[in-house]
C-alpha cells in the first residue's frame, strides 16, 4: 500500500470548498478504504484563504513532502507550486482550469482567476504529471498552460454511489404541490443561472425553481427575480446541510444547470445518482459527461427560449424523463468512487501504467 500527501488551499467542507472539496475527499475516503495512507494538507474547516493567505499556506507547506515521506504528493489546482520533490512524483490534479474559467467571469472573481491562473500554469509546468477532470480540461491545460499531452492524464471526478442511494432513501419527502426544478450550483457568472430565471419567466407549464447554494452572483440573481416577477415560482435556498441537498434531489422533476463553463461538474452526478432528468447548456465538459445527450437535454448555452422550451417539454413528457432518468442511473456508474481511485491509482503510476485514454466510455 502507498502513502500519499493531498495538498489543498481549499477549506475542507461544502460551504467553502463547493465541488472543489467533495471530489477530493470523495477520492481520500475512496483511497483509505483500499488501505492507502492520504495525508490531508488543508486550511482549518470554514476558513476561506484569500489569494495571498492561499500562497502563504503553499509557502509554509513547501517541506511536507521531506516531513511526511509520500511516494507521490498531489497538488490540487495551483496548490502544491512550491513543493520540494524529495524523493515523491509530484503530482498537479486540475478540479477545474483556472484560465478557462476566466473567461466567462467578470469584475473581481475574473480578476482572481487570472492571477490564480498564472500561478496554476507555474505549477502544472513543473510536476511530473497532470491530472484532469474530463477530455475538455485535459485540451485546456494543453493549449492555455502550454503542457505536453504525454504528461496529461484524464480522471473524472467521482460520486460515492452507496452512500448517495441510502440517503436519498432516507430523505426526507417534502411537499410537492407543483413540479420542482432542481439547480445546485456555486452561484458565479459563469453558472449561467441567470438564464435559468429568465426561462422559468416564459414556462408555458406551472413549476417551482429551487436553486441550492451561495456565492457572489446571488444578489444579483436574487434582483433578477425580483425584476421578473417570478415570486413564489423560485426559491432560494443557499446552503443547505447533505440531508436536506437529498431530500431536494429527491422531490425534484428536473434538474437544471446552463452553465457556459464546466470542467466537469459534479453535481450532474448527483442528479443521475438521484434518477431526475437533466437539461444543461452543451458547453466545455458538460456534453461529455452526459453522453452527448443520452441522459439529459443539451441546449444552447445563453438561450433562454431554448432552455424553457427544453424544460417544458419535458414537464409534458413523464415518459422522456423516466428514459432520461434510467440512461443517467447507467451511466453513473461509471463514476462511482471505488473505480475512479482504481484509474487515479493507474494514473500516478501506482497499479498499472497508466491510460491515455481522455473520453469515458459510455455505460
Amino acid at each position: 500500500m502507498a502513502r500519499l500527501l493531498f495538498l489543498t488551499g481549499t477549506p475542507p467542507d461544502v460551504r467553502g470548498g463547493s465541488g472543489t472539496f467533495v471530489g477530493i475527499s470523495v477520492l481520500r475516503r475512496a483511497l483509505l478504504a483500499r488501505g492507502h495512507d492520504v495525508d490531508l494538507l488543508a486550511p482549518a474547516p470554514g476558513r476561506s484563504l484569500s489569494l495571498a493567505g492561499r500562497l502563504l499556506f503553499n509557502l509554509r507547506e513547501r517541506d511536507a513532502v521531506g516531513r511526511l515521506r509520500p511516494e507521490v504528493a498531489v497538488g490540487f489546482d495551483l496548490d502544491g507550486l512550491f513543493l520540494r520533490r524529495g524523493s515523491a512524483l509530484r503530482v498537479a490534479s486540475l478540479k477545474g482550469v483556472l484560465a478557462d474559467e476566466a473567461r466567462y467571469e467578470r469584475g473581481a472573481a475574473r480578476s482572481r482567476l487570472v492571477v490564480e491562473a498564472f500561478f496554476e500554469r507555474a505549477h502544472v509546468r513543473r510536476v511530473e504529471r497532470v491530472l484532469a477532470t474530463s477530455a475538455h480540461s485535459a485540451s485546456r491545460i494543453v493549449q492555455d498552460y502550454g503542457v505536453a499531452a504525454a504528461r496529461v492524464f484524464v480522471v473524472p471526478e467521482p460520486i460515492e454511489i452507496e452512500r448517495w442511494t441510502e440517503a436519498l432513501r432516507s430523505a426526507e419527502d417534502l411537499p410537492r404541490e407543483k413540479p420542482s426544478i432542481l439547480c445546485v450550483a456555486h452561484l458565479y457568472p459563469r453558472k449561467n443561472v441567470a438564464t435559468l430565471l429568465a426561462a422559468i419567466d416564459r414556462l408555458e407549464r406551472d413549476a417551482v425553481l429551487r436553486v441550492v447554494g451561495t456565492g457572489p452572483e446571488l444578489p444579483r440573481l436574487q434582483n433578477i427575480a425580483r425584476r421578473l416577477r417570478l415570486g413564489s415560482r423560485v426559491e432560494f435556498l443557499g446552503h443547505v446541510p447533505f440531508a436536506r441537498l437529498a431530500a431536494e434531489y429527491r422531490r425534484a422533476d428536473i434538474f437544471c444547470l446552463p452553465s457556459r463553463q464546466e470542467g466537469f461538474g459534479i453535481v450532474f452526478l448527483e442528479a443521475m445518482a438521484a434518477g431526475i432528468p437533466i437539461v444543461a447548456g452543451r458547453a466545455a465538459a458538460v456534453a461529455e459527461l452526459l453522453g452527448n445527450g443520452e441522459c439529459g437535454v443539451l441546449v444552447t448555452p445563453g438561450d433562454g427560449t431554448a432552455l424553457a422550451g427544453a424544460i417544458d417539454r419535458l414537464l409534458g413528457d413523464p415518459a422522456e424523463r423516466q428514459r432520461l432518468a434510467d440512461a443517467g442511473r447507467r451511466r453513473v456508474q461509471r463514476y462511482d468512487a471505488p473505480r475512479v481511485a482504481e484509474e487515479f491509482l493507474d494514473a500516478i503510476g501506482l497499479t498499472r501504467t497508466p491510460s491515455k485514454e481522455q473520453l469515458p466510455p459510455r455505460a
